[in-house]
């Protein structure tokens, strides 16, 4: 097997006939952690959720942890449970209280006894620093509190890859912080990780690659340092000129 868990070649995507995706190939290897930014409507979104299929490509090859995703239905349930999945939305079920929230997949997924279930759900609550709010509901938690109980949903999964799709844009800004505190430990702790995001602070300090999209196409794709430091592309200097 290869040591890369996530392969795209040639992957192209439309919505009737626009199309969002241009022939884009990205390779990300065990434990290394992608930030993808550009301008809104580049494509970022949609290629993270081709990643676990919540999307479907049209063409081109998409292969995670050695599974091509096709039309094969069984084997995206199999990729789904190893790729979790943070949106903007935090998604809770509101009438569920939070270690609920968190231990409902792996007892429906996995069929884990539910005891077990609610006991890893609390130890992953506890990893983003949110198990005192474990028997609240989400409406009495504040966004960023939500936000981090997603992610320990997710984690609940026990994935090998993470994909954040903007996960701070729907919060305040003194909840960004909170959040992007816990995804800088879960990247520090070995975490495979694609984040669609325009925080370039945490980007300097977490990625080891960045990526610039636009227009559906990867426009350009460097080491962090070099990405801010010499970025080539004339859309990107403006990019970064704009948000930095």
């Amino acid at each position: 097997m290869s040591e890369n868990i996530i392969e795209l070649k040639g992957v192209n995507k439309w919505f009737g006939d626009f199309q969002v995706l241009k022939n884009v190939d990205l390779t990300v290897g065990l434990k290394q952690k992608i930030v993808v930014c550009g301008p809104s409507g580049s494509g970022k979104s949609t290629l993270i959720r081709c990643i676990n299929r919540l999307e479907e490509h049209q063409e081109g090859q998409i292969v995670v942890d050695g599974i091509e995703l096709t039309k094969a239905t069984k084997d995206i349930e199999k990729i789904r449970a190893e790729v979790g999945m943070v949106f903007q939305q935090f998604n809770l079920f509101p009438h569920l209280s939070i270690v609920d929230n968190c231990a409902l997949a792996p007892i429906w997924v996995k069929k884990m006894p539910k005891k077990e279930a609610e006991e890893l759900a609390l130890q992953q609550l506890e990893q983003v620093h949110i198990s005192d709010q474990a028997r609240k509901f989400p409406g009495q938690l504040s966004g960023g509190q939500q936000q981090r109980a997603a992610i320990a949903r997710a984690l609940c999964m026990k994935p090998k890859i993470m994909l954040f799709d903007e996960p701070t844009s729907a919060l305040d800004p003194e909840m960004i912080k909170e959040v992007l505190d816990v995804m800088t430990e879960l990247a520090k702790g070995g975490m495979t990780m694609i984040v669609v995001t325009h925080e370039m602070g945490f980007a300097k300090e977490v990625a080891d690659q960045m990526i610039f999209m636009d227009e559906g196409m990867i426009v350009e794709k460097a080491s962090t340092k070099e990405f801010f430091a010499n970025p080539k592309n004339e859309r990107t200097k403006l990019f970064l000129s704009q948000i930095l």
